[in-house]
């Protein structure tokens, strides 16, 4: 996965190293600004076994800030934002290797630099048993249960790195 790269961030940027589960590294480009999840959208993607994208709908493209091609076939924690515990991934991971469904609040990381906040419903895609990816719906989240999520996660992270 590439780096972040300059020419694609509008604003003032932090730059963060975040290493992913899988081992790989990118460099990445924050900025301080959040984009509205619009009303009335829904963002779709589905991916398989690995988290690779293979499906996203129009909704995810825009506000991702990607555009589709760079999106299918690269893994969905490309949008992963430094703010986020790895804490809250594990235990995604952990409820859908059970065959359950799993909620959660989001912060997630633009192509551009900024950031928008999603409530994500993760369900694994089974058939005749077995698990063959899986479908990720994600809506406008709740200001309050964001704003509950900052300090948690901050948290978080903080214990992370102790």
């Amino acid at each position: 996965m590439q780096d972040m790269k300059l020419e694609d961030v509008f604003e003032e940027y932090i730059e963060h190293h975040i290493q992913y589960y899988d081992g790989t590294s990118r460099k990445l480009l924050v900025c301080d600004k959040e984009v509205a999840f619009p009303e009335g959208k829904l963002i779709v993607s589905r991916t398989d076994l690995n988290g690779i994208i293979t499906h996203c709908n129009q909704s995810f493209v825009e506000m991702s800030g990607f555009v589709e091609d760079e999106l299918i076939g690269t893994p969905h924690y490309i949008l992963r934002h430094p703010d986020m515990p790895a804490a809250a991934f594990k235990d995604l991971w952990d409820t859908l290797q059970r065959h359950e469904k799993w909620h959660g609040y989001v912060k997630n990381l633009r192509k551009d630099g900024a950031y928008y906040w999603v409530y994500a419903t993760v369900i694994p895609n089974i058939r005749n048993g077995n698990i063959i990816g899986y479908t990720s719906v994600r809506r406008k989240p709740s200001r309050v249960k964001i704003n509950e999520c900052i300090p948690l996660y901050a948290k978080m992270i903080a214990e992370e790195k102790s």
